[in-house]
């Protein structure tokens, strides 16, 4: 007889950024090889992983990362942030760890990041995937989420990010 996982999502705090990192890694060299390549996963890991540049986020009040537990072992997180413009949320970062995909735990970490926005007053989430991401377009699509722009630009190094901006209005009683 199997139990049932404990599940939660909480806050991330500052000694667990090392596993985050190192969990952020594994899944990126799962997922993104095909999409955008090594060369472009090492580079936008360290723009965006680097334990001093999520330290910084988590002392700011204009950003928020949550850690996804199960059976309390880090599986996965969430980043938001407020939005370009008032009453929207960016979710900046979703992922859940390779071996625990397709099981609704995506779902729950997107009505928990649109909890959120709802909380502080948002009428609108967004988020930026690649256009090649398919399995999560397909993910974002089940939850609501529609295609509002498509953009391409340069993130250095002879990189670019070919994304679709998908959002998603936000009634008062979301994620319920």
């Amino acid at each position: 007889m199997t139990s049932t996982p404990d599940i939660r999502i909480v806050p991330l705090r500052e000694p667990e950024i090392p596993a985050l990192v190192a969990l952020a890694r594994a899944i990126w060299h799962d997922h993104y090889p095909s999409i955008v390549g090594i060369a472009q996963i090492e580079y936008m890991l360290d723009q965006r992983y680097r334990p001093e540049v999520i330290r910084s986020q988590l002392g700011r009040d204009d950003v928020w990362w949550d850690a996804l537990r199960v059976d309390d072992a880090l599986a996965g997180f969430v980043a938001c942030e407020r939005g370009e413009a008032a009453g929207e949320i960016k979710l900046d970062k979703l992922y859940v760890a390779s071996h625990l995909q397709g099981r609704g735990l995506g779902t729950r970490l997107l009505r928990h990041a649109e909890q959120r926005a709802v909380s502080l007053g948002a009428h609108r989430i967004y988020l930026q995937v690649n256009r090649n991401n398919l399995s999560a377009i397909a993910t974002y699509r089940r939850n609501g989420y529609a295609v509002a722009a498509e953009t391409v630009f340069d993130i250095g190094n002879g990189f670019v990010m070919d994304d679709y901006v998908m959002a998603k209005s936000l009634a008062p009683d979301c994620g319920r």
